[in-house]
């Protein structure tokens, strides 16, 4: 991962998101803080991984029709200044619908209601950390941050102290995504 300081040079919300359009093979994010992350793609362990959490948090919204659910190339400015791509989002339909249609279709300026962070082995756990305190400050109601190479997950929910659940555990959607499970096992 790669991180430069834009900030000292004053990138505008316009700028990044032109940034991202003509580099559509780079995967792009802005911290609050200013900094431009290039992250690496991701190998085909931790790919199947997020496309299983994404296909599983998809089926459980297609049946309750609660929200949307976006994808890993999905950026969402945050009311904070950051402009983050989670691994896997959730947002409440009512939300979604108080967007217009150009912000929809932009970087939709929203924090997602839920997101999945999943570690894979080149990301640092300290900046992954860092993002979902980031998504907390904008709003987030629910978090988890999945860490395959520690075998646990931390659970970041708003005004409470971070949990951390060892693996094989079964997470609950809590009243974020009601009636939402994931089992997971210990990874690999």
């Amino acid at each position: 991962m790669i991180t430069l300081n834009l900030d000292t040079v004053g990138f505008s919300d316009e700028q990044f998101y032109q940034l991202c359009q003509a580099n559509p093979n780079w995967q792009l994010e802005r911290t609050a803080k200013g900094e431009l992350t290039i992250m690496p793609p991701v190998g085909g362990v931790s790919g199947n991984r997020e496309a299983d959490l994404n296909g599983l948090l998809w089926l459980w919204n297609r049946q309750t029709q609660l929200g949307r659910v976006f994808s890993s190339s999905t950026i969402f400015r945050l009311p904070n200044g950051g402009d983050r791509s989670p691994d896997v989002a959730w947002v409440t339909n009512q939300r979604w619908d108080a967007l217009t249609p150009e912000e929809q279709e932009k970087f939709p300026p929203i924090c997602p209601d839920f997101v999945i962070e999943l570690r894979s082995r080149t990301d640092s756990l300290s900046q992954l950390q860092e993002k979902m305190q980031e998504y907390l400050a904008s709003g987030l109601r629910l978090g988890w941050l999945i860490n395959p190479q520690a075998q646990q997950v931390e659970i970041y929910r708003p005004q409470q102290p971070v949990e951390v659940v060892q693996l094989p555990a079964v997470l609950s959607g809590e009243a974020v995504l009601l009636g939402f499970s994931l089992e997971l096992p210990a990874f690999d």
